[in-house]
């Protein structure tokens, strides 16, 4: 493969997984929840319980490819000391973003699962902590349209 043609293909990876990452939570906490108002409790806490559990799962794969596609190409234009700002700024919000999927995949997720009839308070501290992902998301997408000059 050409070598433009591979940074090519790591960068759509990298552009793609931050796609799922960010929109994603979007649609988990913001979309999914109205609908969700239109089920009984039983039926909403099954339905909240099925997606957060299939989206975590694909997170487990999107949050490494986008971490990892992101350094090949720090790497790729001088490495971390050439970074601009911008760059350092996506890689540290990636990082958080990554650390509050692991702390509310192994927390408030583990609960709801493990509980027999799990409280709508631990479901809003789930949707709670998406958002912030989400925030964070949304500065990092800032962060890389801020850190690329138009031509």
């Amino acid at each position: 493969m050409p070598h433009s043609i591979l940074w090519s293909v790591i960068l759509a990876l990298h552009i793609i997984s931050v796609m799922f990452w960010v929109g994603g939570t979007a649609y988990a906490a913001i979309i999914m929840r109205k609908s969700l108002s239109l089920l009984d409790a039983t039926q909403r806490n099954s339905v909240q319980l099925q997606s957060l559990g299939r989206f975590f799962r694909v997170l487990m794969h999107v949050i490494p490819t986008a971490l990892i596609t992101g350094w090949l190409m720090i790497i790729h234009e001088g490495g971390f000391a050439q970074a601009p700002w911008t760059t350092n700024l996506m890689q540290l919000v990636g990082l958080i973003m990554a650390a509050l999927y692991v702390r509310v995949l192994t927390g408030p997720f583990q609960k709801a699962r493990r509980a027999i009839r799990p409280q709508p308070a631990l479901f809003d501290s789930i949707r709670n902590q998406i958002l912030v992902i989400m925030a964070l998301g949304v500065i990092a997408v800032l962060a890389a349209s801020l850190g690329h000059p138009f031509l």
